[in-house]
């Protein structure tokens, strides 16, 4: 259990920049409001979650200027800031943008969401990649008018007997599936999967996101 300090800045005369300075920025992707919490278009926010109960992180507090719930901590020298959008996917970059505005900023923010073209259970590190057609990376890459952040891309897609992606046929299928919870089935292979990806991120923060890249992926 790796032990965490938190700082305060008091003043509001400064930028929101400036208020959240930090050496990285990790951001759980999902939609808001308690129907969606255990979707599987929420499994980012579900991770980063379990990241900070694991680590140590302070309890949540919301932040009306980013519209999100933020939690601020040290990963040894580092500060790093979690961070959950309070609005919906698709607009999930106008939380994030405040708080990167330049090159190094993008590469040391990680962004963690669900992927339909991975299985459950299976994981991947990339970055500078489009989105893939998901609508909250999409509208964080416009809003960072850069791909250069990092990503861990969780799945959430189950598989045929025969061990091919049996993904829903339809837009309507699709999103129903998407914003709908996970099987009572699948719950094993979440709860490892999370702890899985957990731990990514750790390497992440230790390792930097090429060397993790080699390793999870």
């Amino acid at each position: 259990m790796r032990g965490v300090m938190f700082w305060l800045i008091n003043s509001r005369r400064i930028s929101v920049y400036d208020t959240y300075y930090m050496q990285y920025l990790i951001v759980g992707l999902g939609n808001k409001g308690e129907e969606y919490s255990n979707t599987r278009h929420n499994v980012g926010r579900m991770l980063v979650e379990a990241f900070r109960k694991k680590n140590d992180f302070p309890e949540w507090f919301g932040d009306k200027a980013l519209k999100a719930r933020v939690s601020k901590g040290m990963w040894g020298k580092d500060k790093v800031v979690l961070l959950e959008p309070d609005n919906f996917m698709n607009v999930s970059g106008k939380s994030v943008a405040p708080l990167v505005k330049n090159a190094k900023d993008a590469e040391r923010t990680i962004v963690v969401y669900d992927d339909l073209d991975l299985p459950l259970g299976g994981m991947k590190i990339s970055f500078n990649r489009s989105s893939g057609g998901h609508k909250g990376v999409e509208s964080i890459i416009n809003a960072l008018k850069t791909r250069e952040f990092a990503r861990l891309r969780i799945g959430i897609c189950p598989m045929t007997p025969r061990g091919k992606l049996k993904k829903p046929k339809g837009e309507d299928a699709l999103l129903d599936f998407i914003v709908g919870p996970f099987k009572k089935s699948e719950h094993d292979d979440l709860k490892k999967t999370i702890k899985k990806g957990a731990d990514a991120l750790a390497l992440i923060l230790e390792e930097g996101r090429e060397i993790a890249a080699g390793k999870v992926n």
